[in-house]
């Protein structure tokens, strides 16, 4: 069967997993020394909420937290580690079905995302599993090496990921194909090009590609 996508690029959090299912535990040091401040309580709901699902410093800009605060929660991040087995989402075994390179691109704490991914124990499902730092890269410039090494054309390639401020702005920006994995439909797709709840739907997509 002739791929006409060559590669996909999948996001982490809550493309892989859902992060809610480990995240009271994981970001518990986080969350208790926010609430020992005093001055976020009405937020903490929200915080928590936007820590499992955005890039910790978005998340503290939008809740104004204060940058002593904020720098605290960083260098705190910068040590956790999870270290007790994680479940992907159930539909992440489809992904194996399709022929085609697989790199992984998350952005976060590295110590953090290493140890996510090696309790999901699927390193060695993807050709390169890379770890954004935000402050000395992007995901966008992640996805256009990975375009210049394997020499893939833009078209040929697809990103897969549940945040469109993130990895799907990127994508675009460098004119890649996207998808919004949006397993509970709380997003709007309208930044995205395709919509899937189940990975078993990107066959289909892929399919357009040949037609």
């Amino acid at each position: 069967m002739y791929m006409p996508i060559k590669a996909i690029i999948y996001d982490l959090d809550n493309t892989i997993f859902p992060v809610s299912a480990i995240g009271e535990k994981l970001f518990g040091p986080v969350f208790n020394l926010i609430a020992e401040s005093g001055l976020h309580n009405e937020q903490m709901d929200a915080i928590k909420y936007a820590t499992m699902r955005t890039p910790f410093r978005i998340v503290a800009q939008r809740h104004n937290l204060s940058p002593e605060l904020t720098n605290k929660a960083i260098e705190l991040q910068e040590t956790l580690t999870y270290n007790e087995p994680i479940d992907t989402f159930e539909d992440y075994p489809e992904i194996k079905n399709i022929t085609a390179d697989r790199f992984l691109v998350t952005t976060g704490f590295k110590n953090m995302q290493m140890s996510k991914i090696k309790q999901l124990g699927i390193e060695n499902d993807f050709n390169e599993v890379h770890i954004v730092n935000p402050v000395i890269s992007s995901k966008k410039e992640v996805f256009a090496d990975i375009l210049i090494r394997y020499d893939y054309a833009p078209h040929e390639v697809l990103v897969i990921g549940d945040d469109p401020e993130s990895e799907i702005k990127a994508a675009k920006e460098l004119g890649i194909p996207t998808v919004l994995y949006d397993k509970d439909s709380i997003t709007d797709a309208v930044e995205a090009d395709y919509k899937i709840a189940h990975f078993k739907e990107l066959i289909t997509i892929i399919d357009t590609f040949s037609t």
